[in-house]
């Protein structure tokens, strides 16, 4: 990482603090809402809540970040997740917490992850050059992992047998750290010579073929993530007879799979192309999450966690550069957006369908269906990926720069 310039180390730093406050508010959430309620569909609801503002204002938050200074709405938006955290974290210390609060309270936090998100990605073009875009996100990746999985969870779930304010608190302090380091980096405002226009992302994406089937394949694996990991505590803690701190454990073991796809992403791309890493991640996860449901107990499951979480990094490495790399930086705002609308909107649905599976038919049965349903749309993207592999003007984009 020495070799990436001093504003881009700034941003890492930010990114693994807020990622190590996610990480405890992770494990620590579905915790609390257990504590509420053991309705699967109870559980699903507040997990959909998070991701339903993906759907609502994905293509807001794309025209913002590109009329905006992008590292001010950061820093911002860091600020007014740590109020909300805070919010909560007294809720919980004066038993005033239903179902409906948490509802309430993901929904505005998914609010604010839609514009940093988008922001975050977006502003890297700005701070590291095209040549570097690999090591900088496999970098990004690395220091969320850390945060959002390996270190967080554990973290998290024992701050939470402890005192159940505890994780939310140290949740909102993360915001404020990283709202800091934000704050200082350079201000690049993107002022387009025209009106920006909400829609213009999604005719660029309509045209491209590639990025458009994408992030259609990041929309239906999205949906399948949600299908199964939503009731993930309830399998954990009902179906393995686990305990609390055991879930945060598990969590971590998906995020070392993570690491070292984050680590390994610049030499296997090299090796394989762009895309073909994407065929290999894309059908692995489809066999893991069939895996999954059947697992007899915690080592198997983390197993079948850390190889997702491995091959789910090679997947948002890769499309996170190549996206940076082929969008124009006054579109890449609004493109990403449309992205993350399409590949993003449908996790709500998503996890929903789990909640209702899980309490219809049994805990484990919405990873299967959930593994079938990528297995099924691989299949139906291979034509697409396949051409975009064998044309030779794609040799730029399945290739390490």
């Amino acid at each position: 990482m020495r070799t990436l310039p001093r504003t881009y180390r700034r941003l890492w730093w930010a990114t693994g603090i807020d990622s190590l406050g996610n990480g405890v508010f992770t494990a620590a959430l579905p915790l609390l809402a257990v504590t509420v309620s053991r309705d699967a569909r109870d559980i699903a609801l507040v997990s959909a809540a998070t991701y339903l503002p993906w759907l609502l204002l994905s293509l807001t938050a794309g025209s913002v970040v590109d009329r905006v200074d992008r590292p001010t709405l950061m820093w911002r938006t860091q600020t007014l997740q740590a109020l909300i955290v805070g919010v909560l974290a007294a809720l919980v210390a004066t038993g005033a917490v239903s179902v409906p609060v948490l509802v309430v309270l993901a929904f505005a936090l998914g609010s604010c992850d839609v514009f940093y998100d988008n922001a975050a990605q977006t502003v890297l073009p700005d701070l590291v050059a095209k040549n570097r875009l690999h090591q900088a996100n496999g970098s990004q990746q690395v220091a969320m992992i850390v945060g959002r999985q390996f270190l967080g969870p554990p973290l998290g779930s024992l701050l939470f047998t402890l005192a159940w304010t505890l994780p939310f608190a140290v949740d909102a302090v993360s915001f404020v750290v990283a709202a800091m380091l934000l704050a200082r980096l350079p201000k690049r405002r993107h002022a387009p010579s025209e009106r920006v226009k909400v829609l213009d992302g999604l005719r660029w994406l309509r045209k491209h073929r590639l990025l458009r089937a994408l992030a259609l394949l990041l929309g239906i694996n999205t949906f399948c993530g949600q299908l199964g990991n939503a009731t993930l505590v309830l399998f954990v803690t009902d179906a393995l007879q686990l305990g609390a701190g055991v879930f945060g454990v598990l969590l971590a073991g998906a995020a070392l799979g993570g690491i070292a796809g984050g680590l390994v992403i610049t030499r296997l791309v090299a090796r394989l192309g762009d895309l073909r890493a994407l065929l290999v991640s894309l059908a692995v996860n489809a066999l893991v999450f069939i895996g999954m449901g059947f697992s007899p107990n915690a080592v198997v499951l983390g197993g079948f966690l850390a190889v997702s979480g491995f091959v789910t990094t090679i997947w948002n490495v890769v499309t996170a550069g190549v996206r940076q790399r082929m969008v124009p930086s006054a579109l890449l705002g609004r493109v990403n957006s449309v992205y993350r609308l399409l590949g993003w909107g449908l996790m709500p649905l998503g996890a929903l369908s789990g909640g209702l599976l899980a309490h219809r038919f049994g805990i484990r049965v919405p990873y299967p269906v959930a593994g079938v349903v990528r297995g099924l749309a691989l299949v139906a993207a291979l034509p697409v990926l396949r051409s975009a592999i064998e044309a030779p003007t794609t040799s730029s984009v399945t290739r390490s720069p």
